[in-house]
């Protein structure tokens, strides 16, 4: 009677199966000698059920009262996979950076310095 090779359990099966592509890591080339590079630092979310909308400005005032209007120069539009995977991008981008320069405060009122402020 001859034996039968034992069954695989699925475990050992799992890891011999490649990794799925998602989780694989590749270096994507991109062709820059076209890009048009702005300044912003006004941004605006928008959106509908399937797409993000993100507007780029310049706010001439951002410590004044804001202006009347604000000129959008760039809009990006992305679906939500892609803007899913720009936050977490920008999150990791956000973290390495605060780890090496310390904390990025928002709030543009408690950035002033206090001498600057009892000078005006």
């Amino acid at each position: 009677m001859a034996k039968t090779p034992p069954k695989e359990t699925n475990q050992a099966a799992a890891e011999k199966q490649p990794e799925p592509q998602a989780q694989q890591q590749r270096a994507v080339k991109v062709d820059d000698s076209g890009v048009i590079a702005a300044y912003s630092n006004f941004c605006r979310v928008t959106g509908t059920p399937e797409e993000l909308i993100i507007d780029f400005g310049l706010n001439p005032q951002p410590l004044g009262p804001p202006p009347e209007s604000i000129a959008v120069s760039q809009r990006i539009i992305v679906n939500f996979f892609t803007a899913k995977r720009m936050l977490a991008a920008l999150q990791m981008t956000l973290q390495r950076h605060e780890a090496a320069f310390g904390v990025i405060e928002t709030d543009v009122q408690r950035r002033v310095l206090p001498q600057a402020r009892a000078q005006a």
